[in-house]
C-alpha cells in the first residue's frame, strides 16, 4: 500500500469517525429521554453508592406508568392542543404577511431594498425579555390577559421578521426572466406572482412555515408572561411550570419531551433538503 492510499484511508477513518461522534451527539438526547421515559421509578431515583447500577439501560423492565400519568392524570393533551391551535394561526398570519413582504423585497432592487431586508431581520433578534413588559401594558389594554390570542397577537412579531428574511433569499434566487416573460405574455405581477413565482417557492413556503411553527412551539417567555391559567398552557409553558407539583417526575417530563419532539425530528430528517434550501438561498444574488 502506497504512502498515498494510506492517507486516503486515514481521511476517511477521520471523517467518519467525525460523522459518527457528532450522529451520537444528536441521538444521544433522543436516547435518554426514551430510556428515562420508559423506566420504573425504582431504577430512575436510586441510590448513587449503588455502584452495580447503570444509568443509561434499563436496570428493571420498562413501564408505561409515566406515560399514563402524563394522558391521565395531567394537562398535557390540552397544551397540545393549545400549542397547535396557536401555532396554525400564526403561521397563517405570518405567510399571508411574510409572502408579500418577502417577495417585494427581493425584487426592491438598490440598496433600499437590502437596507430594509437587513432591518426587518434584526427586530427578529432582539430580544423578548426587553419587549415582554411593553407588550404586557399592550395586551392589558386590549383585555387579552390569560387568553391565547395574547400569544396569536404577539408571536407573529417574531416570526414575520424571521420568514420575510427567509422568504425573501428564496425569491432572490428565482430568476426575474420567469415573471418577465409572464408578464408579457399578458399576466399582472399579481397573477405572474401567483401562479409563476409561488409554485417555484413551495420549498421556502413550506420551510417559513415550518420554521414559524417550531418557534411557537419553543417560546416560554411571552407564555409565562401572558398565561396564568394550567389549561391554557401551552407544551413549553406546562411542562416545566405545571408539569412538577412537590416532587420531580422526571420520567413523566421525559415522555412529555419525547412525544414533542420526535414528530419535529422526523419532519425535519424528511424535509432536510427543503430546510437547507431556505437557508442557504439568501446567499443567491438575483
Amino acid at each position: 500500500m502506497t504512502a498515498r492510499r494510506v492517507v486516503r484511508v486515514l481521511k476517511q477513518i477521520g471523517l467518519y469517525s467525525a460523522a459518527a461522534a457528532f450522529t451520537g451527539l444528536a441521538v444521544f438526547p433522543f436516547y435518554w429521554m426514551l430510556v428515562t421515559a420508559f423506566k420504573e421509578d425504582n431504577d430512575l431515583y436510586v441510590a448513587a453508592t449503588m455502584r452495580a447500577h447503570i444509568p443509561w439501560i434499563f436496570n428493571e423492565p420498562p413501564t408505561l406508568e409515566h406515560f399514563q400519568y402524563l394522558l391521565g392524570d395531567t394537562a398535557y393533551l390540552a397544551w397540545v392542543r393549545n400549542t397547535i391551535l396557536v401555532g396554525a394561526a400564526v403561521v397563517v398570519i405570518t405567510l399571508v404577511l411574510a409572502v408579500p413582504a418577502g417577495y417585494a423585497l427581493a425584487r426592491l432592487t438598490g440598496r433600499w431594498g437590502e437596507r430594509l431586508g437587513i432591518g426587518i431581520f434584526l427586530t427578529y433578534l432582539i430580544p423578548p425579555t426587553l419587549l415582554f413588559i411593553p407588550f404586557s401594558r399592550v395586551i392589558a389594554v386590549l383585555g387579552l390577559q390569560n387568553s391565547l390570542w395574547a400569544l396569536v397577537l404577539v408571536y407573529p412579531t417574531f416570526t414575520i421578521p424571521f420568514c420575510t428574511w427567509l422568504l425573501m433569499g428564496f425569491f432572490r434566487s428565482i430568476p426575474r426572466d420567469i415573471e418577465e416573460q409572464a408578464m408579457i405574455d399578458g399576466y399582472s405581477r399579481l397573477a405572474a406572482m401567483r401562479l409563476v413565482v409561488l409554485p417555484l417557492a413551495v420549498s421556502g413556503v413550506l420551510t417559513a412555515a415550518f420554521f414559524s411553527f417550531t418557534l411557537v412551539m419553543q417560546e416560554f417567555v411571552y407564555a409565562l408572561t401572558f398565561i396564568s391559567s394550567v389549561g391554557k398552557m401551552t407544551v413549553s409553558l406546562g411542562i416545566p411550570v405545571a408539569l412538577f407539583r412537590d416532587v420531580f417526575n422526571w420520567g413523566a417530563m421525559m415522555a412529555a419531551a419525547l412525544i414533542t419532539s420526535v414528530p419535529i425530528a422526523i419532519v425535519y430528517n424528511l424535509f432536510i433538503d427543503r430546510f437547507v434550501g431556505g437557508l442557504t438561498a439568501g446567499a443567491v444574488k438575483g
